[in-house]
């Protein structure tokens, strides 16, 4: 990659959040220049959801950043289509949270990746799963991040193809985790829901869901990198 390929970051946390940032550090190794685009609040959960009645509010808020107020798959949008449209990848994250399995289909920071992969821009969605801990390490995530997309860069993609990331949660004490490419897991979410005084709340446990031997969820759940090929549809 040459200085004067342009990357397109985003992600579905709000363009403040720290994730953000260690993606950028990440992407460096590429070259290039990036250039964010992200929304101004987050939008966790929202999938693949796109204004298309409205305004979009874009602000330029520093050199090579932008504010939108829209999802991030309008953040991807609008790059492409008016303020990076030269970009050549298209980066989401680094997610809070893993994206593993059936979570595709409802994340944002997923959706932005798939987005750019609609337009046929090689794409990659990225997450640190986290475990029952409120400290969050965006270091070493981001130096596995940036080895990783060394690597991928090389990597061709089919049309329609993207790729899907979630980086574990490890000890301070260990050492790199290996990269795993593995399928999806397609077992649902359990359905467990308790009543309370204003309705149905949802309580089954994320960290206690079912997995499929060799699927993202167990190779993350079980310390390492899980690389997965998504396809648009």
């Amino acid at each position: 990659m040459t200085m004067r390929m342009k990357i397109l970051l985003t992600n579905d946390d709000g363009i403040d959040a720290p994730g953000l940032g260690a993606l950028a550090v990440a992407a460096n190794r590429l070259g290039g220049e990036a250039v964010v685009v992200a929304p101004a609040e987050p939008h966790s959960g929202c999938g693949h959801r796109v204004t298309t009645e409205g305004p979009l509010a874009a602000v330029a808020v520093g050199p090579g950043r932008f504010r939108v107020h829209g999802t991030p798959a309008d953040c991807v949008r609008l790059g492409l289509a008016r303020l990076v449209p030269d970009a050549v990848l298209v980066l989401s994250g680094i997610n809070a949270g893993g994206n593993l399995g059936a979570d595709v289909h409802r994340s944002g920071t997923v959706a932005a990746a798939r987005e750019a992969a609609l337009h046929g821009r090689p794409a990659v969605s990225a997450s640190l799963y986290r475990r029952r801990r409120s400290a969050t390490d965006w270091e070493r995530p981001s130096g596995w991040l940036a080895d990783l997309l060394v690597t991928l860069w090389d990597r061709p993609l089919q049309p329609g193809e993207f790729w899907n990331v979630n980086l574990p949660d490890l000890d301070l004490a260990a050492p790199p985790p290996p990269v795993v490419e593995c399928d999806v897991d397609p077992s649902p979410f359990a359905l467990d829901y308790r009543l309370g005084d204003d309705g149905w709340h949802y309580s089954a446990g994320y960290h206690d869901r079912q997995r499929v031997p060799g699927g993202d969820v167990d190779v993350c759940f079980s310390g390492r990198i899980a690389l997965s090929r998504l396809r648009v549809v």
